[in-house]
């Protein structure tokens, strides 16, 4: 058991160092990141699987685990910043939510008065201004992928919102394709009202559940 504190003690530290670095460019501090989390899984499943050597293996786990967190999943690049940043200026004061997540993936979350109105799925055109500088940037970037996911509120059957996600999610797709963005980097995927993030017992709360997130990665090379 020491030996876990120890390796997620000294992972922490290598957190805090890593964080505290300002010559760190975006990349290197995510890469840096990865490795530290991987680290501490790995230690942890070096200890759990170890026979009578339990040091070696918080060691050995550590050392792989650290290699995976580095070199797998998405990369955070300074592309990936830089779009983030336009998007943050691009959609102020619209209510459209711009964010890096956990797995380095930018996210764009747009609500339901931003996006299509109650059972439809033509683009409003208050949304077509953010998604005409998303298509700029994202042709600026030709390495990213995009998954754009379509969500419903729970009133209606599966039978309409099913399909009414996944109509959300490919006219998102059509209006950044006749921008230039080609259809090949772009996938699709509709969650109907199986995902809320609110109750749907309010209008409020439905309001918040009639969304589309579209999801920018960059492949760790």
């Amino acid at each position: 058991m020491n030996k876990i504190i120890v390796s997620f003690s000294a992972i922490a530290l290598a957190l805090s160092g890593i964080s505290g670095c300002a010559n760190m460019s975006e990349t290197q501090k995510t890469t840096g990141t990865g490795a530290a989390i991987g680290a501490a899984a790995g230690a942890v499943i070096g200890v759990a699987t170890a026979g009578g050597n339990k040091g070696k293996s918080a060691a050995t786990g550590a050392a792989i685990g650290a290699a995976v967190g580095a070199g797998g999943g998405y990369m955070w690049s300074k592309h990936m910043e830089a779009q983030k940043a336009e998007m943050e200026k691009a959609t102020q004061g619209t209510g459209v939510s711009v964010s890096q997540t956990a797995d380095n993936q930018l996210k764009l979350d747009i609500p339901s008065d931003v996006s299509f109105d109650t059972g439809r799925y033509d683009i409003k055109s208050n949304l077509r201004p953010v998604l005409d500088r998303f298509a700029t940037t994202l042709n600026q970037n030709q390495v990213t992928t995009v998954t754009v996911i379509g969500h419903t509120d729970s009133t209606g059957s599966d039978a309409i919102n099913n399909p009414l996600s996944v109509n959300r999610a490919a006219s998102t797709r059509d209006y950044l394709v006749a921008r230039g963005v080609s259809a090949n980097r772009i996938a699709i995927n509709g969650r109907g009202s199986y995902e809320p993030i609110a109750s749907n017992s309010t209008a409020e709360g439905r309001s918040q559940n009639r969304r589309v997130e579209i999801f920018v990665a960059e492949a760790a090379r």
